[in-house]
C-alpha cells in the first residue's frame, strides 16, 4: 500500500483534498446539532428530568439572565426603570427570542433582591444555546449593556451568552500548530519536512471534525467532543507522522532510494502507528463500558478523528513523501550525502550520556523519579469530582460577574436550584418538610402541569459546595420518605452529583479493564511478563501524578490567574475517564517505541544492560520531541475559552510530559537495569500458547551468530576510480540492514580492503572517498569470504538498489 500511495501520489492527494472539502461543505451546510446530555439512566435526577420533560415539553429553549445592580438607591427607582425596561422590551421583540420575564411586571417582585439593589430578567430563546445565532446573542448583550450608566451596572449570564465571549474559533488550534511547527523545524532542520506532519494532522483533524459535525445529527454528541477530538487529533496526527518521517529520512541518509525508504518507513514505523492508533481507539471504546451516555458522543468524535489521523499517516504521508523526494532532507544534509555518501546511524550527545548515567546509577535515578512523581501525586488525595459552571469563569467576563451578582442578591444557591418533581397531587407536607430542612433558603411550588408538580428549592450554599451535595442526600434519604410521597430530586446540581457518584463507583473497573488490556497487548508484543507489568505500574504512577497536578491547578487554584482560567472548583466528573483512556493510549505509544528497540537489541545480544542502554539512547530524542509537540498542542487549549477543554488540555499536557520526560526517560530504563534479564522472562507454557504479534518487524534481519570454529565471515576486494586506478584511504563501511555500523576500514595503497561480518546474511556495503561520489550496495554474505570490488565515479551518486 505504501508503494502504491508513493507512486500514485497525485491521485492520493486529490482524494484526500476531495474528502476534506467534501466533508467540509456537507458539515457547513448541515451545521451542528451538539447536545450536552448529562443525564444518566437509572438515577434519581434522570427520573426527575423525564417527568419534567413530560409535563413541560415547551421549555425547550435556552434561558439566559440579564442582571443589573445599582450602587445607591433601588432598582425600582424611575431613573433605573426608564433605562432597563426599554432595553428589555427591545430584546423581547428580537427574532429568535421567545419570552422575557420582567421583574417590573405583575408577579415579578421575587426577581428583585430584598435590599432592592439587584434585579434580574430571564430571556428565553427559541432554540438551545448551541443553535442560537451568534449575531442574536451579541444584539441581546449590546442592547442590555447599553442601558448601563454611572452607578448602574448590567451583566449577562447563561450558556448562549458564554458562547459569544469565547475566543475566536481556531485560536487554540493555531497556537498549538505554531508551537508544534517550531519543535518540528528544530528536530528536522528542514522547512519542507516540518510541513509533512502538520499537513497530515490538518487533514486528519479536518476530516474528523467535519465528520463529527455530521454525526451530531444522528446521535447525541456533546460540543466538548469536537474540542477534545481536535486536541487529540492534532497531537497523535503530528506525532505519528513524526515517527514515520524520522524513519524515512534515516533510510535516505543510509543510501536508500526515497521510494524504498518510504516503503521501509511505512512497513516499520507505519505498523507501529497502526498499533498505537488501535490502542488509543480501544482505550477510548473502553469508556463505553462506563454506561455514561454523555461520554458516548465523546468516544465517537475522538475515535473517528484518531482513525482518520492514522489513515492520513499511512496513505497521505507516503504520497507527500513522493512529492518531496530528496527534499525531505535539508540542503545541508543533501550536500553531505552527496559528498560523503551514506551515513551510518550514530547516536551521540546528551542522549548517550544520559543513557550511560542511568546505567551507572539506576537506584539513584529510580529513587529520584519516584520521589518527584510521589510529590506531584499528593494533591490527588483531596480530589473532588463535580461540574464547573460560570462561577469558575474569569473574573473579567460578564458571565462570571452576573453569577456573582445573583449570588450576592439572592444567595449562593440561587445559581444552582434543585427541582423536586412529583406526580402526587398533595404536596403541602412535602413543601413543609423541605422548608424546615437545614440548608434550604427558599421553597416554591410551581403550578402543576400534566399532573406533575415541580418544587423549586434554593439551597443556602453554592452549587459546587459539599453542603449542597449533602442537602441532596438529605432530601432523597430523609425528607421525601418522611413525607410519604414519591418524588425525585433533579436540576443541574443534582445531575452533576449523580454523574460524579456513578463515575467514582465505576472508575476502578474501568482502570482495571484498560490496564489489563495493555498488559495483554504488551505481553504478546514483547514475549515478556515483566515488561507489561512494569508498564502497568508506570501508567498508574503517571495517572496519579497528572491528576495531582490537575487538582493543584484547578481545585487548589495554583497558577489559575497566570493561565487566565478563572476561579478554582471541582474537577469535571467526566475528565478522569477521558484522561485515563487517552493516557493509556499515548503511554502505550511511547512504551512500544522505547521497548521495541530494547527488545530488538536483546534478541541480538542477550545483554540486558546493553539493550536498555542502546534502546534509551536511540529513542529518547524522538520520544521527547513527540512529547514536546503534544504538550504544546494540549497546553494551547487553555486558550479555547472552554473550561472543560482547558482542564483536559492541562491534565493531558502534564500526563504526557511526566510520562515521557520522567517515566520513559528515567524510571522505566532504571527499573529495567535493576531487574536485569528477568525483564524478558516468559513462562514456557505461555510462550507456546501466545499468538505472535509483530508490532514493528525487525529491520535488521540478522541471523544467529556462527560458531567460532567456522572462522570469520568477511567481505574483501578493491576500491578503484572510474579508470581502474586504486584509491588509497577510501572509507569502506559494513552496515546492518537497519543501518548499524558493524565494521569500518580505510583502503590500502593498492585499494584493497577487508571488513568482517558477524554472520551470514544481507548487509549494506558503503564506500566513499574525497572528491568522489559515494556508492552503496546490498551484499549477501555466506560462510565463504565474499569478493566485492567497488568503483567510485566523479559525478555519480548511486543509491542502494
Amino acid at each position: 500500500m505504501a508503494r502504491w500511495c508513493y507512486r500514485h501520489r497525485l491521485v492520493v492527494l486529490l482524494l484526500w483534498v476531495g474528502a476534506l472539502f467534501g466533508l467540509g461543505f456537507a458539515g457547513s451546510s448541515a451545521g451542528t446539532n451538539y447536545a450536552d446530555t448529562f443525564s444518566l439512566p437509572n438515577t434519581d435526577s434522570k427520573r426527575a428530568y423525564d417527568l419534567m420533560e413530560k409535563a413541560f415539553p415547551e421549555r425547550a429553549g435556552d434561558t439566559d439572565t440579564v442582571v443589573w445592580k445599582v450602587d445607591g438607591g433601588s432598582v425600582r427607582d424611575e431613573s433605573v426603570r426608564s433605562r432597563i425596561e426599554p432595553a428589555l422590551v427591545e430584546i423581547g421583540k428580537m427574532k429568535g427570542v421567545g419570552a422575557v420575564t420582567d421583574p417590573y411586571a405583575d408577579g415579578g417582585a421575587a426577581q428583585i433582591s430584598k435590599d432592592g439593589r439587584i434585579a434580574y430578567a430571564q430571556v428565553t430563546f427559541a432554540e438551545q444555546a448551541n443553535a442560537v445565532p451568534k449575531e442574536l446573542v451579541e444584539d441581546v448583550v449590546d442592547t442590555a449593556q447599553d442601558a448601563e450608566r454611572d452607578r448602574l451596572s448590567v451583566e449577562l449570564g447563561g450558556q448562549a451568552i458564554q458562547r459569544v465571549q469565547e475566543p475566536p474559533t481556531g485560536l487554540a488550534e493555531l497556537v498549538g500548530v505554531g508551537a508544534a511547527a517550531i519543535v518540528l523545524y528544530l528536530a528536522f532542520g528542514s522547512f519542507l519536512a516540518m510541513l509533512l506532519p502538520l499537513a497530515v494532522a490538518v487533514f486528519g483533524v479536518g476530516t474528523g471534525m467535519f465528520s463529527t459535525q455530521l454525526l451530531s445529527h444522528v446521535t447525541n454528541v456533546p460540543e466538548l467532543a469536537s474540542l477534545l477530538a481536535t486536541l487529540i487529533g492534532l497531537g497523535v496526527g503530528i506525532d505519528y507522522a513524526l515517527f514515520i518521517v524520522t524513519r524515512h529520512r534515516r533510510g535516505i541518509m543510509r543510501g536508500e532510494k526515497p521510494e524504498d525508504a518510504a516503503v521501509t518507513a511505512l512497513n516499520t514505523s507505519g505498523r507501529a502507528v497502526l498499533f498505537a492508533g488501535g490502542t488509543v481507539v480501544i482505550a477510548l471504546a473502553g469508556m463505553l463500558v462506563m454506561n455514561l451516555r454523555f461520554l458516548d458522543g465523546v468516544v465517537i468524535g475522538t475515535a473517528v478523528t484518531v482513525v482518520l489521523s492514522v489513515l492520513a499517516a499511512v496513505t497521505l504521508l507516503p504520497a507527500l513523501l513522493g512529492l518531496l523526494g530528496m527534499r525531505v532532507l535539508s540542503r545541508r544534509q543533501r550536500r553531505r550525502l552527496a559528498a560523503e555518501g551514506p551515513q551510518p546511524d550514530r547516536t551521540s550527545g546528551l542522549a548517550v550520556r544520559w543513557s550511560a548515567t542511568v546505567e551507572r546509577n539506576p537506584r539513584k535515578v529510580a529513587a529520584l523519579a519516584v520521589v518527584v512523581m510521589a510529590v506531584l501525586a499528593l494533591p490527588l488525595l483531596s480530589l473532588r469530582l463535580g461540574t464547573t459552571d460560570q462561577g469558575n469563569d474569569d473574573a473579567t467576563t460578564t458571565t462570571r460577574q452576573a453569577y456573582d451578582l445573583l449570588a450576592e442578591g439572592f444567595g449562593p444557591g440561587f445559581n444552582g436550584p434543585l427541582q423536586v418533581v412529583t406526580e402526587n397531587p398533595d404536596t403541602d407536607g412535602l413543601v413543609t418538610g423541605i422548608r424546615d430542612t437545614e440548608g434550604v433558603a427558599q421553597v416554591v411550588a410551581l403550578p402543576p402541569g400534566q399532573g406533575v408538580t415541580v418544587i423549586q428549592v434554593v439551597p443556602t450554599t453554592s452549587p459546587q459546595s459539599v453542603e449542597t451535595d449533602e442537602l441532596i442526600d438529605t432530601l432523597r434519604d430523609q425528607v421525601i420518605p418522611e413525607a410519604g410521597v414519591s418524588a425525585h430530586v433533579g436540576g443541574v446540581t443534582a445531575v452533576s452529583k449523580d454523574f460524579s457518584s456513578v463515575t467514582a463507583d465505576r472508575l476502578p473497573y474501568f482502570i482495571l479493564a484498560i490496564i489489563g488490556l495493555g498488559f495483554l497487548l504488551l505481553m504478546v508484543a514483547f514475549r515478556s511478563v515483566v515488561v507489561p507489568l512494569t508498564a502497568a505500574v508506570m501508567n498508574l504512577i503517571a495517572a496519579a501524578a497528572s491528576f495531582g497536578v490537575l487538582v493543584a491547578v484547578f481545585q487548589y487554584g495554583w497558577g489559575l490567574d497566570l493561565l487566565g482560567l478563572g476561579k478554582e472548583g471541582p474537577i469535571n466528573s467526566f475528565l478522569p475517564v477521558i484522561m485515563l483512556s487517552l493516557l493509556f493510549g499515548l503511554s502505550m505509544d511511547y512504551q512500544v517505541f522505547l521497548v521495541s528497540r530494547m527488545h530488538e537489541e536483546w534478541v541480538h545480544t542477550r545483554d540486558n544492560a546493553r539493550a536498555v542502554r542502546v534502546g534509551l539512547a536511540e529513542t529518547s530524542r524522538v520520544i521527547n520531541s513527540a512529547a514536546l509537540i503534544m504538550v504544546c498542542v494540549f497546553l494551547a487549549f487553555v486558550l479555547s475559552g472552554d473550561t472543560g477543554a482547558a482542564m483536559a488540555g492541562v491534565g493531558l499536557a502534564a500526563a504526557v510530559a511526566l510520562d515521557a520526560f520522567i517515566l520513559r526517560t528515567a524510571l522505566v530504563p532504571a527499573a529495567m537495569h535493576l531487574l536485569g534479564n528477568s525483564n524478558w522472562w516468559l513462562p514456557a507454557g505461555l510462550e507456546k500458547r501466545l499468538p505472535h504479534l509483530a508490532v514493528e518487524p525487525k529491520e535488521d534481519a540478522e541471523p544467529a551468530p556462527v560458531a567460532a570454529s567456522t572462522g570469520a565471515t568477511v567481505v574483501h576486494g578493491f576500491v578503484r576510480d572510474g579508470e581502474g586506478a586504486p584509491l588509497d584511504g577510501a572509507v569502506v563501511i559494513l552496515l546492518s540492514k537497519g543501518g548499524r555500523q558493524l565494521d569500518r576500514v580505510n583502503s590500502l595503497a593498492d585499494g584493497s580492503y577487508i571488513v568482517s561480518a558477524p554472520a551470514p546474511g544481507t548487509y549494506l556495503l558503503a564506500a566513499t572517498a574525497p572528491s568522489y561520489a559515494s556508492r552503496a550496495r546490498h551484499v549477501v554474505v555466506t560462510e565463504e569470504p565474499l569478493v566485492h570490488d567497488v568503483e567510485l565515479a566523479d559525478e555519480e551518486v548511486d543509491a542502494v538498489n
